[in-house]
């Protein structure tokens, strides 16, 4: 090897050596872990604010073949709308050929590259994801499934709500976690708990548990699933998944419950353990008020993100994300300017909120790409086919991306 040959070929070896570093090191691409700082999100220091979305479905669509290109497509769509966090699935529970996992320790590795390729994707297009790690709901399987393979394993079973207590499922699900968080990407190589494109971990999509209303029950397995999930991965936050409903800890509080609801879930006392790191709330008026007219439950949307920020403030002390809203086209009266104007309203509140401080964004419910019909469930928006709410999210992000520098930026 010549001179010039020689210098090439060590060019070359930095190169191949930085761009390995960069498959296990996030900071070689600038990619910092989201932390928290008091009632803000933050990045290296930097306040982070966000408009977000939920898209549920990645991995099952992933799974399928020639269908992940609609993943691809959401990212880019959603990044040129200024969306910058995603909420997905990283569970599917079940025998069938699309689940993740598909008996207790069990799992499909074509699902689990699925997996590989949205995260990976989120990646390229610097999107944070949070992961919910388990369903509530018999959809992609969630406790009912954890259920019927503890029974059908001999284990003595009163109710799903055994969940949250009984030894044996507690293990299933701590198993689940810990194989997820371990993962090694097969596509970038980085291990799940290492790779900063998550932002954070979700212990259950909308936890509920009727045989203990007080919240108590449900707080039990908080505290032991979070510092368990911590104590694989103290580089990733974590969250609930809660809908915001008010327990037993604060008894003036439940007034805001919608028609006085309890669901085995407490705000303050939930949100209040160690390990959690941030809260959310969901709202769904119209399923929840469905006697009453628009303007009231509308009214009651605000009165719930205003006394949910106030005690995120003031009592948890911590962020808080308005995780999941969206207007139904199976609502009555439905109309795409109802809904934009519905959307207007959130995300003013939002903006306003976050002026102040306590909150840093909202998730709309959901976002989905053309040809994905079988998924509809009323709440879809289809960016590149509804232009005219596609505008109303690109307003937002650009109102929260200045807003953010305003923030960050003394002189701004």
């Amino acid at each position: 090897m010549g001179s010039n040959d020689w210098s090439c070929g060590v060019l070359l070896l930095v190169f191949v050596v930085v761009v390995c570093e960069g498959t296990s090191s996030d900071q070689v691409v600038g990619l910092g872990f989201v932390e928290t700082r008091g009632t803000e999100f933050v990045i290296e220091g930097t306040t982070f604010l966000f408009n977000g979305f939920n898209s549920y479905w990645m991995m099952d669509v992933a799974a399928q073949p020639n269908q992940s290109y609609k993943i691809s497509n959401v990212f880019r769509e959603t990044t040129a709308a200024g969306l910058t966090v995603c909420r997905t699935w990283a569970f599917s529970d079940g025998s069938g050929e699309l689940h993740l996992q598909t008996s207790p320790g069990v799992y499909n590795e074509h699902v689990f590259q699925a997996l590989d390729f949205v995260i990976s994707e989120a990646r390229r297009y610097r999107v944070r994801l949070i992961l919910s790690l388990v369903n509530n709901y018999q959809d992609y399987g969630g406790r009912p499934q954890y259920v019927k393979w503890a029974k059908s394993a001999g284990v003595p079973i009163k109710s799903d709500d055994d969940f949250y207590t009984n030894a044996v499922l507690k293990t299933y699900y701590k198993n689940h976690v810990k194989k997820v968080l371990t993962r090694i990407n097969t596509i970038t190589g980085i291990a799940y708990k290492d790779d900063a494109t998550i932002m954070a971990w979700e212990l259950m999509n909308e936890p509920r548990c009727q045989v203990d209303y007080s919240g108590n029950t449900i707080n039990g397995w908080v505290e032991e699933m979070a510092n368990y999930v911590k104590s694989i991965d103290n580089k990733h936050l974590v969250e609930v998944g809660m809908e915001g409903f008010y327990g037993d800890s604060m008894a003036s509080r439940k007034q805001y419950n919608p028609n006085g609801y309890q669901v085995g879930t407490d705000f303050i006392t939930n949100n209040l353990v160690k390990a959690i790191d941030f809260a959310t709330i969901h709202a769904y008026p119209e399923s929840w008020l469905s006697g009453q007219d628009e303007n009231s439950q509308m009214a009651f949307l605000v009165r719930w993100l205003e006394i949910h920020w106030t005690d995120s403030r003031t009592i948890l002390k911590r962020p808080l994300i308005f995780s999941e809203f969206g207007k139904s086209k199976k609502d009555p009266g439905y109309s795409e300017s109802g809904r934009n104007k519905f959307l207007s309203i959130v995300y003013e509140k939002i903006y306003n909120l976050a002026r102040i401080g306590g909150i840093s964004g909202g998730l709309v419910w959901q976002i989905m790409g053309q040809g994905m019909e079988s998924y509809y469930d009323g709440y879809e928006i289809v960016l590149s086919q509804n232009p005219s709410t596609a505008n109303i999210v690109s307003q937002q992000s650009k109102k929260m991306k200045a807003l953010q520098h305003n923030l960050t930026d003394p002189h701004a």
